[in-house]
Formats: C-alpha cells, sequence, structure tokens
C-alpha cells in the first residue's frame, strides 16, 4: 500500500468552498474572515459538513487515516455521521470508518475485484472537527481527476443543523449528498447548528462563491423574525448574485405541530408570501419550496426526534427538493 500525506493535488476536495486558502484546515468558511463570525459560527464552520474528497483510481483497496478531538457523541445522531467519514465508489456507498478511544480512524476498504478506473467519493464529518492524515492506493495504482460534474458551479445551502445534517446516520446521507448524486452536481453545505439566523456576515461569505443556486433553508433558526430577516438577509445575497436562482425553503412537518401552538404554519406564510412580493416586484430568480413537499406528516418517521432528520427523512427531503432545483436549473 502507498500511503500519500493529505492533502496532495491528487485528490480533489469539494464542497469547501475556500479550500484552497485555508488548507489543510477543513474549514467550511475563510480564516482571513474569522473575526466578522460570531464564534459559535466560526466554532461550526470547522466541521467539514459537505466536504468530500474525490479522485479515481484503479486500486482496489483504499486505505485512509484520519483524526478527529474525541469519540463524544450527541444523543440523536450516530458516531459514524458526527464524526465518522463514509466512502462512495461510482456513486454507491461502500463503507465507513470512525474514531476509536483516542480519536484515531484507520480504514482499509476493499471496493472491486479488478484493477479498473473508478470513481471515488469520501464523505467527510457532519459535527466534529476532524484531520486527514493519509489516503492510501495499491502501489502502482494510477490517481486521476475524478469524473466532473454535469453542473459546473455548486449549488450553496445555507441553514440549521437540519443543513449541517443533523442527524443523518452517516456523511452522505444528508438530503445535499442524495440530491448530489440524483443531479450530478456539486455543493457547499453552510448549516450551521442553532445558528443559522440569516447574519450579513455570513451572506457575505456566500456572495465570494460563484453558484448556480442558493438555498435558504434557516426557518427552524429564526422563529417569528423571519419575516423582518428574509428581507435582509435575501438582499445581501442580492447584491452580488442579482440573477443567480434562489429557493426559499418553508418548514417542513415538525410532530410538535399536533400538540402545541406551533409557529412553522406562520412561518410557511411568511415565507410564501416574502417570495410572492420579490417577484411581483421583479424578482423571477426567487423562488418557494413548500416544505411539506419534504416532510409531511406522513413521513414523520423518517424524524429522528421530531425535529431532525435521520438519512431516510432526509431522502424524503431530497426528494421533495429536488424537482424544485430541477426546473431552476434546466435539469
Amino acid at each position: 500500500m502507498e500511503w500519500i500525506d493529505f492533502p496532495d493535488d491528487r485528490f480533489k476536495v469539494h464542497g469547501l468552498a475556500w479550500w484552497n486558502e485555508n488548507k489543510p484546515d477543513l474549514s467550511r468558511l475563510p480564516k482571513r474572515l474569522k473575526d466578522t463570525f460570531r464564534p459559535p459560527v466560526w466554532s461550526l464552520a470547522q466541521c467539514p459538513a459537505g466536504g468530500r474528497v474525490r479522485f479515481k483510481t484503479d486500486s482496489t483497496t483504499i486505505g485512509f487515516r484520519a483524526k478527529a478531538p474525541d469519540r463524544t457523541v450527541m444523543h440523536h445522531i450516530t458516531l459514524i455521521g458526527e464524526a465518522g467519514f463514509d466512502i462512495y465508489v461510482d456513486g454507491f456507498f461502500m463503507g465507513s470508518v470512525w474514531p476509536d478511544a483516542e480519536g484515531e480512524m484507520q480504514a482499509m476498504w476493499r471496493i472491486g475485484k479488478e484493477r479498473k478506473p473508478r470513481d471515488i467519493t469520501i464523505h467527510m464529518p457532519l459535527y466534529k472537527p476532524t484531520t486527514i492524515k493519509q489516503i492510501g492506493v495499491e502501489e502502482g495504482s494510477i490517481i486521476e481527476d475524478p469524473k466532473p460534474f454535469a453542473l459546473p458551479k455548486p449549488i450553496v445551502y445555507y441553514g440549521t443543523s437540519i443543513t449541517q445534517g443533523g442527524c443523518a446516520s452517516t456523511p452522505g446521507t444528508t438530503y445535499q449528498d442524495f440530491i448530489s448524486r440524483e443531479l450530478d452536481a456539486d455543493f457547499v453545505n453552510l448549516g450551521f447548528s442553532g445558528n443559522g439566523q440569516g447574519e450579513p456576515e455570513v451572506a457575505a461569505a456566500i456572495n465570494e462563491i460563484d453558484s448556480s443556486c442558493i438555498v435558504v433553508d434557516h426557518w427552524a433558526n429564526v422563529g417569528l423574525k423571519l419575516e423582518e430577516n428574509l428581507p435582509v438577509f435575501v438582499g445581501a445575497l442580492r447584491k452580488a448574485h442579482k440573477t443567480v436562482p434562489i429557493l426559499v425553503v418553508g418548514p417542513f412537518y415538525f410532530c410538535s405541530e399536533d400538540y402545541e401552538n406551533s409557529i412553522n404554519p406562520i412561518q410557511r406564510k411568511v415565507a410564501e408570501s416574502f417570495v410572492k412580493k420579490m417577484r411581483r416586484d421583479g424578482d423571477k430568480n426567487i423562488h418557494y419550496v413548500d416544505g411539506l413537499k419534504m416532510v409531511s406528516k406522513e413521513h414523520s418517521f423518517g424524524l429522528v426526534d421530531g425535529a431532525h432528520c435521520n438519512s431516510l427523512g432526509f431522502y424524503f427531503c431530497a426528494q421533495g427538493l429536488a424537482p424544485y432545483l430541477k426546473r431552476v436549473l434546466g435539469r
């Protein structure tokens, strides 16, 4: 086995929009702007949700070494989803790795019987800052660029813990990953657990990304302030992204809607009314997404705790959101 220190230009990093200036750190926001973000936003940005390593190789085994700070795990997510990595080969899941008691990770993924080129995608952890140490291939194996995405520019997702990936079983089963595989599209995950508050500082960072579409999905963190926040946050995005399609997502189903005075119905009306007004005022590239098309009461068994999705719930989210993206992206 040939072990190659990471980073190495042969291994392409996707989903971390500022990788070239941040590397080797797996940060989701630019280090030069650290002082402009609230500390919790910056801290969460060190969890590389949506980050992926991609390459093509004819090796039949992929070696992998990484380090997490610990192996603590939240009650409603798996250790693999929070702190581990998983591998997909030609678009199909092949295995995972997770930290041991010291936070060390090592895998030897067997991915095929014969030597032939295969596209490899390694997904990064959703909720734990980590370091990739080495990637291994069999001696004499080729390492080439992966097949390019059909969509040349990434979709940017902004939002909350749901956007960040809470609580997928594995890093590769967030709703963005399901959509990425269906649409053959790259993406950037800028979900910040409990801290998707529609801040202009984050909008300014998003404006640095040359994106194909922006999905605004932060309703769960702003409560009734959504009505005043949407014009500010979307207005900040429009300063740079004049015509890029923006999808504003309304709340999906929360189990609490059946037993308390939920604000979700109010938020749905607020988001839909905001988009209608923007379109009346001439912005034809903004669209409302009915969150109930993503997770409805009938699909509530896809929720871990009545609010966050498990991997099945994220599959439902992807199936509900993908048709909107296909329309605006001409796919």
